[in-house]
């Protein structure tokens, strides 16, 4: 696999990196859980390392399953995570009907 840039994975992905990075700031979060499924996982490391050095935070990869929304590491709060976002390669469609929960 060659190796792509972070801006070659966003363009490929919409991976919404200032969303993140605001978000990270705005709720001053110290401990964030990146989750990819199996497709997105050769550039967790690359998408890991720009979030760490665009915010004050510390990014885990879980290494898990990700078989979608409903797919989420039941022990993040356990083990002190304070935000956790998943990644996905299909393309959303309902932006408009839902709302994210807290």
């Amino acid at each position: 696999m060659i190796k792509k840039t972070i801006e070659e994975i966003n363009e490929i992905y919409d991976l919404e990196l200032e969303r993140i990075l605001k978000t990270i700031r705005k709720e001053n979060v110290k401990s964030v859980l990146l989750q990819f499924p199996e497709g997105m996982k050769p550039y967790a490391q690359q998408i890991c390392s720009f979030v760490e050095e665009n915010s004050n935070c510390q990014c885990f990869i879980w290494l898990g399953s990700c078989y979608g929304a409903c797919d989420v590491p039941l022990d993040s709060e356990r083990l002190g995570i304070d935000l956790v976002i998943q990644f996905g390669h299909s393309s959303w469609n309902y932006k408009k009907d839902v709302e994210v929960l807290k």
